[in-house]
């Protein structure tokens, strides 16, 4: 990565380490020496004050003050020579102070011409920087009031060399740290932004919705805490994608239910119109007969207002399969459960229904005669059953046959409806129990069929907890219901 942490963190160290190093480089240069003059300033200044308190005291000429001045001396590398009143030598130091001798006289009796920098000055000594015979020196001398005068320097040349040899070794140095600190900080780097590159990729992948990777470290730091947060962040990410796709998917299911069924109810309102039409233009034109009085012998009269009656009845049961059908989805319809016969419900329907299949030349059998006892609403299971026998007179064909079979358990008792003919097409025994929804529609209109039956088959068996479907057969097909059992209970 052209702009990572790593990278610039590594530049800001070297960085920092080499501005560090100039800046070293550059106080040495400058300030060192000077530094140091004013440390062998001070340094002279101390053997000074011992030349005068030993001159105040009179223990100038003993051996406690020759020792004094000696570790002085030998310490701080200073020469020195000290002479009485009367130009008598009192000290003279091993390291060459006899030399400084003719330079004291110089001073005293205005010899020797000044040639270097005044560091410091009173009225008995002046401290300087002076060359002697090519070599630069911190020099003192002076007269105390005891008439003891003195001098005394410390060279030069060694702190500059000193300084040259400190610069060069703190630029090999320098260099060498900078070198090995660079690496050393681009390895620990390296491990710190792992965790940080780690993160990034597995963001990366949150971007493509890919939430598998999971970060791995453990929880020693703040990038490990994160990381933490970024899978729990991951997690809930996941779990709320997951549910917004499901409630999305649920959303588009809806909407193309939602567009099915107002393709069925416009479907159904045309059917209803086409259904309405045909009677209610019966119904007018035959009453504007009666009214005109067309034809007035009673046999015409007769026929007449038995054709208003059944478009009327036709009419009616419509109406009734509608209000029946919206009870039902909207609750309003009060389940009455209670114990009754299945048995004798279905042979008195088929008792009722015998004029219908003999006009249609149908065979009904059903073989079961004991009583069945179930629970349910015995008005509502009535109705399943009508809806069931109905369709499957219109619907038989082949050998001309209904079937109605009983098949009991413990806990259940199924009951069929079975009739010969054509199978219904597998695409369309999953929408059988739409509201509006016809297999064949040009055969629905020719018995008069609105679509709303198994509907309300659906929703009655539905209101009671009950399982009901329908299935193929080679020769005909087969619509059942299951109810609760209550013999059992009964006996027990």
């Amino acid at each position: 990565m052209k702009h990572s942490i790593r990278r610039q963190f590594a530049l800001i160290f070297i960085g920092l380490m080499a501005g560090t190093i100039l800046l070293c480089w550059f106080i040495n240069s400058v300030f060192l020496e000077e530094y140091y003059i004013r440390s062998k300033t001070k340094v002279i200044m101390d053997a000074y004050e011992t030349i005068s308190n030993a001159a105040s005291s009179g223990t100038y000429g003993t051996k406690e003050f020759e020792e004094e001045l000696n570790d002085i001396c030998g310490i701080y590398n200073i020469t020195v020579y000290v002479m009485d009143s009367n130009s008598n030598g009192q000290y003279v130091s091993y390291n060459g102070g006899w030399e400084l001798r003719d330079r004291l006289f110089g001073y005293l009796f205005g010899l020797i011409s000044f040639s270097g920098e005044v560091i410091k000055e009173s009225r008995e000594f002046v401290v300087q920087t002076v060359q002697v015979n090519g070599d630069d020196y911190v020099e003192m001398y002076g007269r105390l009031s005891s008439g003891i005068s003195f001098i005394m320097h410390t060279p030069l040349e060694s702190i500059r060399e000193s300084v040259k040899v400190a610069n060069q070794f703190l630029a090999y140095v320098g260099i060498a740290a900078t070198m090995a600190g660079g690496i050393i900080i681009w390895l620990i780097l390296g491990r710190i932004t792992a965790p940080i590159l780690e993160l990034n990729r597995i963001s990366e992948k949150m971007v493509h919705l890919d939430f598998e990777a999971k970060y791995g470290g453990g929880a020693r730091g703040e990038i490990d805490l994160l990381g933490k947060n970024i899978n729990i962040l991951s997690e809930s990410l996941e779990k709320s994608i997951s549910e917004l796709k499901t409630a999305n998917n649920e959303l588009q299911k809806d909407i193309e239910k939602k567009e099915q069924i107002d393709e069925m109810r416009k479907e159904f309102l045309s059917n209803v119109s086409h259904e309405l039409k045909t009677p209610i233009a019966l119904i007018q034109g035959y009453a504007e007969g009666l009214s005109e009085g067309v034809n007035d012998d009673p046999e015409s009269r007769s026929f007449y207002c038995e054709v208003i009656m059944d478009e009327a009845a036709k009419m009616n049961n419509m109406v009734k399969k509608l209000l029946t059908l919206n009870q039902l989805e909207f609750g309003n319809d009060r389940v009455n459960m209670e114990r009754f016969d299945i048995v004798a419900l279905v042979e008195n329907h088929i008792q009722s229904a015998g004029i219908l299949t003999k006009q249609n030349g149908i065979q009904v059998r059903m073989d079961q005669r004991e009583p069945i006892y179930v629970w349910g609403d015995e008005y509502k299971v009535e109705e399943v059953i009508m809806n069931y026998f109905s369709n499957a007179v219109n619907h038989c064909g082949g050998e001309k046959k209904i079937v109605l079979a009983f098949e009991e358990s413990q806990d259940k008792v199924k009951i069929g409806v079975f009739n010969t003919g054509d199978p219904i097409p597998e695409e369309s025994i999953p929408h059988l129990w739409e509201k509006f929804y016809k297999v064949d529609k040009a055969r629905t209109r020719e018995y008069g069929g609105s679509g709303v039956g198994l509907s309300i088959v659906k929703a009655i068996m539905e209101s009671m907890n009950q399982d009901y479907g329908v299935e193929n057969y080679t020769n005909g097909v087969l619509f059942w219901i299951k109810l609760e059992n209550a013999r059992s209970k009964t006996e027990s």
